[in-house]
């Protein structure tokens, strides 16, 4: 089916993974209200609010799942007018893939924490649901404008859940800094449209590269303008220095909420950062590169450091998930067709692994926020052997032992910065990496190596179907993609093909 979007229906058809999202949002939140019974402000959940809360959860998945059948349609239209706002290529039904994965994942780890915990679940799920459809939005923008409504569907829905658990002062202090310092990145990114657009004549990314390219534009605006979308994007990739929120939020926030904006939004902004700077400041690549050269050692360097030092296994998977940002970095410095769908691929495995190493957390935690500390996984290997199974899996491809599907990742996105020859910023990667060792392998030692500090574990609930079929998921990814990457890692490289017409970094050291 071409689509020229000559007619509104062609816009229709163009959106119809956001639509589905967006419409069955609508239905969730209305289920949620619906029937009898109120689950909030109960002291404990009654029977109908319980089956409810995991209908409802249910449900979501069922949405989830159209909007996956619509995506995969998708890749069976040709697209007659690439130059409109909204693209059907395959950087944007890449990207979705990763992001309906990821929404699939989070709701399956989600379903006995929201229930447990007594959250509304008809506003968790829509919120979720419409999260990933501005996450969607994004990924699929032609234009700034419609990067800003996606970054603003996406970033409202995941302040809110931040702060959903209003029985956690910790919550409510994570989406209060979650809102305050992303509002304030916003403003970056906003003024940084309007300096584009006034250097440009325009804000849409095919015109602003031809704007860019004939030299028409002004330099120091342009300059300005693209200092602060960077800024804006840093932000919500949680690269240093701009990764302040990061740690705080990720630890206050719900567990399956962490697991989900780590994983979804650290995807939608990269995905965006690439289509942004590889189309339209592709012709003023000497200036913006040694900016993010700086940024991604800098962001690989100062976390792995950090994380060395956390007791608590959320702010150290948070300040891992700053490290990952700095690794995905490098393909974006260098720029090259390899680069950039090495870092597509990094970016779903990442998306997968870590989403699993974050549902162990909630396991763990007894579908809560308890036993948070490391010293807390302290014998589960002997008590929950399974459980420490998954979680060494997930915690040795974060790392990136080989076998895995992190080590392919890293392994890929490595000989995409040497082809680019940026040796120095590969040395970093591979050092980095080693130091990254030490933290997840020490978790991994607690679980196996040490006596629990309580004697046993008996006061672990038993782990719910739900996140039994998003583990044993996951870790078939994980071994798969490590073994057998080249499928996915075409398609990846496939969905970069047109991307990037640099043919490379410069080389330059700064």
């Amino acid at each position: 089916m071409p689509l020229d979007f000559t007619t509104n229906l062609d816009y229709v058809w163009a959106l119809l993974p956001e639509i589905v999202l967006c419409a069955w949002a609508m239905v969730v939140l209305v289920a949620g209200v619906w029937g009898s019974g109120d689950e909030r402000g109960r002291e404990a959940p009654g029977p109908d609010d319980g089956q409810r809360s995991w209908d409802l959860g249910w449900l979501s998945l069922a949405g989830v799942a159209l909007a996956a059948v619509a995506n995969g349609w998708l890749h069976g239209v040709q697209e007659v007018g690439p130059g409109r706002m909204i693209g059907v290529d395959g950087l944007r039904l890449f990207a979705n893939w990763i992001f309906l994965i990821t929404a699939a994942i989070a709701v399956l780890i989600s379903l006995g924490y929201v229930y447990r915990q007594r959250l509304q679940s008809g506003e968790y799920y829509g919120l979720l649901l419409l999260a990933t459809a501005g996450m969607m939005f994004m990924a699929g923008a032609r234009d700034l404008i419609v990067v800003f409504l996606g970054l603003e569907v996406m970033s409202i829905a995941v302040y809110a859940l931040s702060a959903f658990n209003r029985r956690d002062r910790r919550s409510a202090e994570a989406g209060l800094k979650y809102f305050l310092l992303g509002a304030f990145s916003t403003g970056f990114f906003l003024y940084g449209i309007a300096l584009v657009y006034g250097a440009t004549g325009s804000t849409h990314l095919p015109d602003i590269m031809t704007s860019v390219s004939n030299g028409s534009s002004g330099s120091t605006l342009l300059l300005f303008g693209v200092g602060l979308l960077s800024v804006g994007f840093a932000f919500k990739v949680s690269a240093v220095p701009f990764h302040m929120w990061t740690p705080d939020v990720y630890e206050g926030a719900p567990t399956p909420v962490t697991a989900f904006m780590s994983a979804g939004v650290k995807a939608a902004a990269f995905v965006t950062f690439f289509r942004v700077f590889l189309v339209s400041f592709q012709d003023v690549y000497t200036i913006w590169y040694p900016v993010m050269w700086w940024l991604a050692a800098i962001t690989m360097i100062f976390a792995n450091l950090i994380a060395l030092v956390q007791t608590s296994v959320k702010r150290m998977l948070a300040y891992s998930s700053v490290a990952h940002a700095g690794y995905i970095l490098v393909g974006l410095t260098a720029s090259s067709e390899a680069a950039v769908g090495a870092a597509l691929f990094y970016l779903l495995v990442y998306a997968v692994m870590n989403l699993g190493a974050f549902a162990i957390v909630i396991a763990v935690g007894n579908q809560g926020e308890e036993h948070g500390e490391i010293a807390d996984y302290a014998g589960l290997g002997r008590t929950r052997p399974v459980l420490a199974l998954f979680l060494t899996l997930f915690l040795l491809s974060l790392a990136g032992f080989p076998g895995t599907g992190g080590f392919m990742a890293k392994f890929q996105l490595l000989l995409g910065a040497m082809d680019a020859g940026l040796w120095r910023l590969s040395v970093i990667l591979v050092l980095t990496t080693v130091v990254s060792y030490a933290y997840y392998l020490r978790l991994a030692w607690y679980a196996w190596m040490r006596e629990p500090a309580n004697g046993d574990r008996a006061a672990l609930t038993g782990v719910p179907l739900p996140m039994r079929l998003a583990l044993a998921a996951g870790a078939a990814v994980v071994l798969w993609l490590g073994v057998f990457p080249s499928a996915t890692l075409d398609f990846a490289r496939a969905s970069a093909v047109g991307l990037v017409q640099l043919g490379g970094a410069v080389g330059a050291v700064p």
